[in-house]
């Protein structure tokens, strides 16, 4: 047996407690500290762009919370109801029970018009979110392999986010909803062959159609928010599994990630943007009206709302189709209606495209290597230049959608302002990328991207202090 020193028996003895003793059993048969501590080790980038990611992630949690307690409430039936509720205005109309439960949500449930108002808050800022993040990857080049993978994951979660905004508005069978469901309709007609099968079945038969709210009702709240939070999922696990991207810079490389753990740095942070996003859309919610649909009263077929826009992410599909010269084609003897290029064409070719990219550039670039490093967009001037025309031809489209609004402020016609702004759509695009692209050029000449290191120094951890975490260099292989 061995001796102890005068230490060790001076030292007294730790009672071990069933607590420790369970921890330390499991952790036997696990190995669950070695994990643990390599999950908390794990290095993330500090610069802010990253956080647009988190903030598609935290309005989704919001958007999930406020639907399951919408959902205990709203009726998504087309069945003709009277109203008797509490707004007046209102009082023995004949409308939908899916539009009686939303005005009962709004001034007879307690709270309810407060998580209405979030909820739709929370789906502007979860879109805007996607869209900054995506342009992020785009401009920084961060779609190359290996991550081609998550950049489809990505335009699929924009996708879906369209889809399921458009199916969230659409349920509420208030005039503004109803009228864009009556546009969607003449929208699928337009699909050559397949289009008037295919909107009976959507619609479960003639316009208004009987079973198109429960239908709308399903996808909202099931098909696709499962679809979502398994790509969310599976992008999240990716990016975990992959080396993070960062910018050149100080001790940075292809082989290392400079910035803050897991714990605590980062998952404070991360923690702190949870609650502030959260903060942001009750607050907004709270004193911001959005969508007031007892303004709008039920859906009439045989009106429409004047000055009616959809929400903000399908904007650029309502100004497209505003833009689109009267007229229709004729194809080998079909004829194609003149809704279906602004509404069917184009976002169809939109997102071919976006899904296409990481191929199309890699063929104009010849570069099949993997990156960790990130562009500045200024070291990519065709890209840059590209990606900020195509934004404006977006945003050009997006303003187009409220022509008649900005006529009236105006002071002009309709008319004239249609004209302009089909102007403006071919000529805005082109100027803007080719004086980007210059801009970038000049900006890389005054200050040239640094000199990539091909090779990561291996540096000894540093020492946490207790003022604070350093910066942290890691050989991060996920």
């Amino acid at each position: 047996m061995g001796h102890r020193s005068d230490e060790e028996l001076r030292r007294p003895r730790r009672r071990r407690t069933l607590s420790g003793r369970l921890v330390r059993g499991i952790d036997d048969r696990l190995g669950a500290a070695s994990f643990t501590s390599k999950v908390l080790g794990k290095v993330f980038p500090d610069h802010f762009s990253f956080l647009f990611g988190e903030v598609v992630l935290y309005s989704f949690i919001v958007l999930v919370l406020t639907g399951v307690y919408l959902s205990l409430f709203f009726d998504p039936s087309s069945h003709k109801v009277l109203y008797h509720g509490s707004y007046v205005p209102l009082q023995g109309q004949s409308m939908s029970a899916a539009y009686a439960s939303a005005v009962d949500l709004s001034f007879d449930v307690r709270a309810g018009l407060l998580f209405r108002q979030v909820h739709h808050w929370a789906a502007l800022v979860f879109m805007a979110a996607i869209v900054a993040h995506v342009a992020r990857l785009f401009f920084t080049g961060a779609f190359r392999k290996p991550r081609d993978l998550n950049w489809y994951l990505g335009s699929t979660l924009l996708l879906l986010g369209l889809a399921n905004g458009f199916a969230g508005y659409s349920l509420l069978d208030d005039l503004l909803s109803g009228t864009g469901l009556r546009i969607m309709w003449s929208v699928i007609l337009s699909i050559p062959f397949i289009g008037p099968s295919l909107a009976f079945f959507a619609f479960g038969g003639a316009f208004p159609g009987e079973h198109i709210i429960s239908r709308l009702f399903i996808v909202h709240v099931l098909i696709v928010p499962a679809a979502i939070a398994a790509i969310i999922g599976a992008h999240l696990a990716i990016v975990w599994r992959q080396k993070h991207t960062q910018f050149r810079g100080p001790r940075a490389t292809e082989e290392n990630v400079v910035g803050s753990r897991l714990w605590p740095a980062y998952a404070a942070r991360s923690i702190a943007l949870l609650f502030g996003v959260a903060t942001v859309l009750v607050l907004l919610g709270a004193f911001i009206q959005i969508n007031p649909i007892w303004l709008y009263g039920p859906y009439d077929p045989t009106a429409a709302t004047t000055a009616a826009q959809p929400d903000w992410y399908m904007g650029w599909m309502e100004g497209a189709l505003r833009l689109m010269p009267p007229g229709h084609a004729v194809i080998f003897g079909v004829t194609i209606p003149n809704l279906f290029f602004p509404a069917v064409l184009l976002p169809g070719v939109s997102f071919v495209l976006l899904y296409a990219w990481p191929v199309i550039e890699r063929r104009i670039t010849r570069d099949r290597g993997a990156h960790n490093l990130l562009d500045r967009p200024r070291d990519r001037p065709w890209r840059t230049g590209l990606g900020a025309g195509v934004f404006t031809f977006y945003t050009v489209l997006f303003v187009a959608g409220g022509n008649d609004v900005l006529a009236s402020e105006l002071g002009l016609s309709v008319n004239a302002m249609v004209i302009a702004l089909r102007v403006i759509l071919i000529v805005l695009p082109v100027l803007v990328g080719l004086g980007v692209m210059k801009w970038c050029r000049d900006l890389r000449r005054a200050d040239p991207p640094p000199e990539p290191e091909t090779h990561a120094r291996v540096e000894p951890e540093p020492e946490p202090e207790e003022t604070g975490t350093p910066a942290t260099v890691g050989n991060d292989t996920g």
